[in-house]
């Protein structure tokens, strides 16, 4: 995401981060800010490269996915890993293998990155979610994720 394009991730964004049943589902425990927290975290993807990326997909000129990526350091890996969070693809282009075209080309890039993993999460109840995963190489982990507010 570029300054320019900031719009369009915070559109995908916002609709995910609002309409998304799962989402929604953990959002207090995430402490959710609305879209003021949105806009601020946009913000500071541009203000700082170093931390991650917003990585867009669009059809033609209009924006149909989305997935935010963070960077960290792994001690089991020994090398920087990505953390996949907030992966949205349009409805009405849901099953037209956007999602896929998306987390391929995202894997490519994270290569061209020295990136050694890619970390996420699913609803425990996301079975498609799930499965589009694991059909693009993701692994489960015996472990669950917890989030504390500070």
């Amino acid at each position: 995401m570029t300054k320019e394009l900031l719009s369009d991730a915070f559109g995908l964004l916002s609709e995910f981060l609002n309409e998304d049943e799962y989402y929604l589902d953990s959002s207090g425990a995430y402490g959710d800010g609305g879209n003021d927290a949105l806009q601020s975290a946009l913000e500071l993807f541009l203000q700082h490269p170093e931390i991650g990326f917003i990585w867009l997909a669009y059809d033609d000129t209009k924006p149909v996915g989305v997935c935010v990526v963070c960077f960290a350091i792994s001690t089991s890996i020994g090398a920087v890993v990505a953390k996949l969070d907030d992966v949205f693809v349009t409805t009405n282009m849901q099953n037209q293998k956007v999602g896929s075209t998306l987390i391929t080309s995202l894997k490519e890039e994270l290569r061209l990155l020295n990136i050694r993993r890619i970390d996420t999460s699913v609803h425990l109840h996301n079975s498609a979610a799930r499965r589009f995963y694991e059909k693009h190489d993701f692994l489960r982990l015996n472990e669950e994720r917890l989030s504390c507010q500070l």
